[in-house]
């Protein structure tokens, strides 16, 4: 079926005049590869693999270009959040951190997701990454909480595990939403606004403008998942004195605990001041993962044995590549262009609508917010300003739908396969939960959301 779909787009579909052939083969490649990730047909990393190869056959692209993918900065700060993830469960200071999240907040499965999502949207106010804190930060402990309950990828995920992945990760997208410094690419986002719309947005409106329709959203979407992905322990009024219990027998914290422990606030104090000493947070975090493996927390071997950090390596830096790579030729905003001339005579409300649902859903074509953002949120507010919407909310709207729609797919944005990759939840299922949710966030954000903008005056 790939094979068929790459058939029917190249050789079907008339190509548009601003693509070149190699282009349009380009667009056929990744199209195949994205229906070949959804139905599995060979394993993810290996699909990618040849997409990419074939990229620079067909596509376009030197080889070169083709793997340039493997050396984006992005992609080391997932492999090096992998390794600080192993050694804090290899020397077991995750699994005391979780201990310590249980007894405070271990009643539910709902409280554990809570008190995650709100920890992230706390972190998100200050750390303009989402990879840094959802990765680097939340998902070892959320990995060792759902071990402490004896819940593992296979024939236990659904114990508490595969409901913790998907609700917390739907979480992420919406704090990611809600700031300024949500993710790396709003700051973008902003900019554009700022210096081609002539609308300003700075961290405080941005602020003002997501945290109530954040709140409401992080208050539903855990509620959300409950129901699409349940998890098999809803209620352990028996956590808390369980994991006093178990911080109890784990004693003081050892030579490797107090080591990974300096190395993850360290890494994490850099990432929050990055803006200060201007070092990128992923030489931050390879410096982190360094130090471990000069110190012998972490051993070569350990590095080897993770998998699923080479496995997102080879299928998360391909994608990112192809991504880039029809963004470069023009096909991305080819496609907007064509959106928008089509829309050109509707009502301005209609097409305001019709605009927005599909800039949200053509997420499912994108392993990147910030390639999202600049393939078509300019000219989606070119179409949408010229046409009288006002600009306020267009830009504000457009802005965070994008993160939001991170939520669609197992790669979205560069936590999803981080979460994605340790195998709890399957791929349909998370394809599911995702869809489920997206109309959630649109549904909040698109009332309770334009609403709040009403009133403080942003449209």
């Amino acid at each position: 079926m790939p094979v068929a779909l790459y058939a029917l787009v190249v050789w079907a579909i008339p190509r548009p005049e601003a693509l070149k052939p190699e282009s349009w083969r380009l667009v056929g490649i990744f199209l195949a590869t994205i229906a070949g990730l959804i139905l599995q047909p060979i394993p993810g990393g290996a699909l990618v693999l040849l997409a990419v190869t074939l990229a620079s056959i067909l596509g376009g692209l030197t080889i070169q270009d083709a793997l340039a993918g493997y050396g984006d900065p992005t992609v080391w700060l997932v492999m090096a959040a992998f390794f600080i993830s192993r050694a804090l469960i290899k020397t077991g200071m995750a699994r005391r951190l979780a201990l310590f999240f249980v007894r405070l907040f271990g009643k539910t499965s709902l409280g554990v997701c809570y008190a995650l999502s709100l920890s992230d949207m706390t972190l998100a106010s200050i750390i303009p990454s989402n990879a840094a804190r959802s990765g680097g930060v939340i998902l070892p402990i959320l990995r060792s909480i759902a071990e402490v309950y004896g819940s593992r990828p296979g024939a236990t995920a659904a114990l508490l595990g595969s409901f913790l992945m998907t609700a917390v990760y739907q979480s992420i997208c919406v704090t990611a939403a809600m700031f300024f410094t949500g993710q790396a690419s709003n700051p973008l986002a902003a900019q554009i606004a700022t210096n081609t719309f002539h609308f300003p947005v700075t961290w405080t409106s941005w602020f003002v403008a997501g945290i109530v329709p954040g709140l409401v959203s992080l208050a539903l979407v855990p509620l959300v998942v409950f129901c699409l992905n349940p998890p098999e322990i809803k209620r352990t009024p028996e956590a808390a004195a369980f994991a006093a219990k178990e911080l109890a027998a784990m004693g003081p914290m050892s030579g490797g605990e107090k080591l990974v422990a300096a190395v993850f606030v360290t890494v994490c104090g850099l990432w929050v001041t990055s803006g200060l000493h201007k070092i990128d947070i992923t030489v931050t975090a390879l410096l982190g993962s360094s130090a471990l493996l000069f110190s012998g927390v972490l051993s070569w071997e350990d590095v080897k044995s993770e998998k699923a950090a080479w496995d997102i390596f080879i299928w998360y830096g391909g994608l990112l590549r192809l991504g880039k790579a029809l963004g470069d030729a023009g096909a991305t905003t080819e496609f907007a262009k064509a959106v928008g001339s089509v829309l050109a005579g509707a009502n301005p409300v209609l097409l305001f609508a019709a605009a927005l649902l599909i800039y949200f859903y053509a997420h499912y074509g994108f392993a990147s917010i910030t390639a999202h953002i600049l393939a078509m949120y300019p000219a989606f507010l070119a179409v949408l300003v010229a046409k009288g919407a006002p600009i306020g909310l267009v830009v504000f709207a457009f802005a965070c739908f994008t993160n939001l729609s991170a939520g669609l797919t197992n790669y979205g944005t560069t936590p999803s396969p981080m979460f994605f990759a340790h195998e709890y939840v399957s791929l349909k299922k998370w394809w599911l939960v995702g869809f489920v949710t997206s109309l959630v966030n649109l549904a909040v954000w698109s009332t309770v959301g334009f609403a709040w903008w009403k009133l403080i005056g942003i449209w």
